[in-house]
Order: structure tokens, then C-alpha cells, then sequence
């Protein structure tokens, strides 16, 4: 049997939905938080790697216009 989620499969019961039924929806909903739960995870390693490319281009901008500065101070 799948995990599912005890509140959503007691409140199928409490509606009369058939025990059956219920279980196979407190199944299908315990997968959709399983599946956004993996979502988040990439959310989160998405903008770790945002941050880093923003952290090459501000290094990259400042050794650009170090550059520029000797080239065209001179």
C-alpha cells in the first residue's frame, strides 16, 4: 500500500465516499505533495546556482573595468 495522507482519507470517510475510493484519493494526493516536495528542492538549487552566476558577473564586471581604467587612464 502507498503512503497516504490520514486526514484527507478520514475526511473521504466522513463524506461516505467508499473506503476504496478514498484510499486510492488520499494515494494520489500523498504523490502530488511528494512530487511539488521535489519541486522545492530544485527551486532551492536553482537559485543557489542564480546566486553563483551573479557572483561571476560581478567579478567579471569589476575585472573589466579595472582594465578599462589602465588602458584609458594612461
Amino acid at each position: 500500500m502507498a503512503l497516504q495522507l490520514g486526514a484527507v482519507r478520514d475526511a473521504f470517510l466522513a463524506a461516505n465516499v467508499p473506503a476504496d475510493k478514498a484510499d486510492k484519493a488520499a494515494e494520489e494526493l500523498a504523490e502530488f505533495k511528494d512530487r511539488f516536495a521535489g519541486a522545492d528542492v530544485k527551486l532551492v538549487e536553482l537559485t543557489s546556482s542564480v546566486r553563483l552566476v551573479q557572483a561571476m558577473l560581478s567579478v567579471n564586471l569589476a575585472l573589466t573595468a579595472g582594465v578599462l581604467w589602465r588602458l584609458l587612464g594612461h
